[in-house]
């Protein structure tokens, strides 16, 4: 399955539960055998198969958030989730998901993307690194 938002997150921004300013968010790894739904999943608890391996910790890793001025030529705005990194990690991760961490339970984290590598990434002992992801909002 391509790359997406989490449909809750369209719901989640326009009730305010997520401030991308100001909220903090991570991006956790997962093996193939996550498999996504767009509509029905809205919190952390719904993603399965999570990875595990040396260098890993659970939860992912905290990303920084970037949102940019407004582009009115183009009529967008667009928001920059930084890049992370494993590093001494050996780990195999087909999938990265972006939720907001409220420092709590799974069942509290909301939901953002789920980036699909395409092909299973494997690091053996090095760093395992996924580069800056952006989330575009245009009229």
């Amino acid at each position: 399955m391509p790359s997406f938002v989490y449909n809750s997150f369209l719901r989640d921004l326009a009730t305010g539960a997520i401030d991308l300013d100001t909220d903090t968010f991570r991006i956790l790894l997962t093996t193939s055998a996550y498999t996504e739904n767009q509509d029905t999943h809205t919190k952390r608890s719904d993603i399965t198969n999570e990875v595990v391996g040396t260098g890993y910790t659970t939860k992912g890793a905290v990303t920084t958030v970037t949102v940019a001025a407004v582009d009115t030529t183009n009529n967008r705005v667009v928001t920059t989730f930084g890049a992370v990194s494993w590093a001494s990690s050996t780990i195999t991760a087909r999938k990265a998901v972006i939720y907001k961490d409220r420092g709590g339970v799974a069942t509290a984290d909301e939901l953002v993307a789920v980036i699909d590598f395409g092909t299973d990434q494997i690091s053996n002992n090095g760093t395992f690194s996924l580069s800056a992801s952006t989330i575009t909002a245009q009229n």
